[in-house]
């Protein structure tokens, strides 16, 4: 396997690759990291250099292999209520939006989270908003939870986490949400509850791709995932995004990211909150 150091035109062309296929800027700084995760697949694939695996993965029919390359480009860093002044926010808003409902006899909630990674941030979600509806038997409450990561939705949709995340979950929601694994006696690993999982759905999306579903969502969480894409991405993704937003509903990124300079229809609320 080769360990030498990724020559600048194969770093360019996966460069390239890698912004064509799902939009991710890499740039210089991120050449170390692209490396790391080439000489990972090299290993998987037991190919011998960084040129015959650009062959192989360019290959048509090659797409299993482009998917898992892409899976380890990808970063899943995330945890339970992660930026929690979002979830506070939400829940500021949320009765509001429920009452409006109610008058209208529409029961139908729908929220996206978009790069849900392993899905912390979905369950979070849906922590907030449940105990909301007890007021609201009727409401018919989805939660579409989509990444690019295969690795990733596969531990989102298996919904088991360490203790030592789940101990960040507060106490009241940890209690009636989680449960520890009964076959653990060290209950080093928790389940997720039936009633969070059966509301959410985990999907494989790249951002870039159609979108085969059709919305309105009030509410979408795109938060940390525009920082790896430069600005003519990042426009088109909010705009795209837009579309599928309900009148009146919103559109949370990350504290890290802005949409200014990006043209879009969206009002400005508070930092990383915009609404329709």
């Amino acid at each position: 396997m080769q360990e030498a150091g990724l020559p600048d035109h194969l770093f360019e062309k996966y460069s390239e690759l890698v912004y064509r296929e799902c939009g991710i800027n890499l740039h210089q700084g991120k050449r170390a990291l692209l490396q790391a995760r080439l000489n990972k697949r090299l290993r998987a694939t037991k190919l011998p250099d960084y040129e015959t695996y650009y062959r192989f993965l360019t290959a048509r029919g090659n797409t299993q292999e482009l998917i898992q390359f892409l899976d380890c480009i990808a970063t899943n860093l995330t945890y339970f209520f992660r930026e929690i002044q979002h979830m506070k926010f939400l829940e500021q808003i949320l009765p509001d939006l429920l009452a409006e409902k109610s008058k209208r006899r529409d029961c139908r909630l729908r929220v996206w989270s978009a790069g849900c990674s392993s899905g912390e941030e979905p369950y979070s979600l849906a922590m907030c908003i449940l105990p909301h509806l007890d007021d609201f038997p009727e409401c018919d409450f989805r939660i579409l939870a989509t990444d690019i990561s295969t690795r990733a939705l596969a531990v989102a949709a298996r919904g088991i986490y360490p203790k030592e995340k789940v101990l960040k979950v507060p106490e009241p929601l940890r209690s009636r949400y989680f449960r520890p694994d009964p076959s653990d006696r060290a209950a080093a690993q928790y389940h997720v509850a039936q009633a969070l999982k059966s509301i959410i759905s985990f999907r494989r999306l790249n951002l870039k791709d159609a979108y085969p579903f059709k919305g309105p969502f009030d509410y979408i969480f795109c938060r940390n995932v525009m920082i790896y894409f430069d600005k003519s991405v990042q426009e088109n993704l909010v705009n795209k995004m837009s579309a599928y937003l309900s009148p009146g509903g919103y559109l949370f990124v990350g504290h890290s990211e802005s949409l200014m300079g990006l043209k879009h229809s969206l009002k400005y609320v508070r930092p990383a909150v915009y609404r329709k």
